[in-house]
């Protein structure tokens, strides 16, 4: 794995978003991470790693004069392979949950359980919120877009673990590529996973996909690579637009807020990150009681 370390000026974004890791290795062919807007001055794959990220987020929680959630997995996985030798996010969640912050990580790893035992301590006195991918319940079709991280079944499995150890969890069904996993039985598929891990919340922003300048060329290589002859229909059908959204759109979109309505999980985007950016301190009472006393 390509790896490089810099110093950083900052580590917390003014809705306190952080990213210790910048670039990835999930090799996602749909990664809008990897658009031109986001000005990478290096190989998407070569991980530029924040050395100094520990000692600024130390400082900025010292700072704040309010208590808040901060999230982390919005531009990089937190838990690419990197982090098993790095731990730069498990100290994280250590200075964290010392300064009594919430979080809200998003990944696609299951590597996240390895730090169940601090979420659970973070979760106890505030809040933490694991978010989970889910695009396919196709297990080969999963090792095509998402080729280099663990499959649906086990970020399934994960959610499961989440539910029984009282982390709240949310699902970003997101993106929903056309002619590839846009059908009713993958879409299904989820929804039932998530009603079984007794998700809190499921974000959906249409069933599609976005494609910048940057993002849109490597996806297209990829559809050459692994469905031939669907490119040309892209472009046909959507030229250069950003937005890609599914023939199958609106009878799915119908099936999504259905199932979540009918098993009271949320399905409003804005009322999920209402929910992620909330800061929710416990009080000591019923800290004592999550502790069995």
């Amino acid at each position: 794995m390509l790896v490089h370390f810099v110093k950083a000026k900052g580590i917390l974004s003014s809705q306190n978003g952080m990213n210790i890791y910048r670039g990835c290795s999930h090799g996602c062919i749909y990664c809008d991470s990897r658009s031109k807007c986001y000005r990478f001055n290096h190989k998407f794959e070569d991980i530029e790693v924040k050395e100094n990220a520990l000692e600024l987020l130390k400082d900025a929680l010292r700072r704040k004069r309010k208590k808040c959630m901060v999230g982390t997995g919005s531009m990089s996985d937190p838990y690419i392979p990197l982090e098993e030798n790095l731990k730069y996010t498990r100290k994280a969640l250590e200075i964290i949950e010392e300064y009594g912050f919430g979080i809200a990580l998003q990944t696609k790893s299951d590597r996240v359980l390895r730090d169940l035992d601090i979420l659970k301590r973070i979760n106890e006195k505030a809040k933490a919120v694991v978010q989970i991918t889910l695009t396919t319940a196709d297990e080969k079709l999963c090792r095509i877009i998402e080729p280099n991280i663990c499959t649906s079944e086990k970020r399934f499995e994960v959610l499961k673990t989440l539910r029984d150890n009282g982390i709240p969890a949310v699902v970003w069904l997101s993106p929903i590529l056309p002619y590839i996993n846009d059908t009713r039985e993958n879409i299904e598929s989820i929804l039932n996973m998530c009603v079984e891990a007794k998700v809190r919340g499921i974000i959906c922003f249409g069933m599609g996909l976005t494609l910048r300048d940057g993002s849109r060329e490597y996806y297209y290589s990829q559809l050459d690579r692994h469905f031939p002859g669907l490119k040309e229909r892209y472009i046909k059908e959507y030229g250069n637009r950003y937005e890609i959204p599914s023939p199958n759109s609106e009878k799915l979109m119908r099936l999504f807020h259905n199932t979540c309505e009918k098993n009271e999980i949320m399905h409003n985007n804005d009322e999920i990150f209402t929910y992620l950016h909330k800061f929710e301190e416990k009080p000591p009472f019923e800290q004592l009681s999550l502790k069995g006393f």
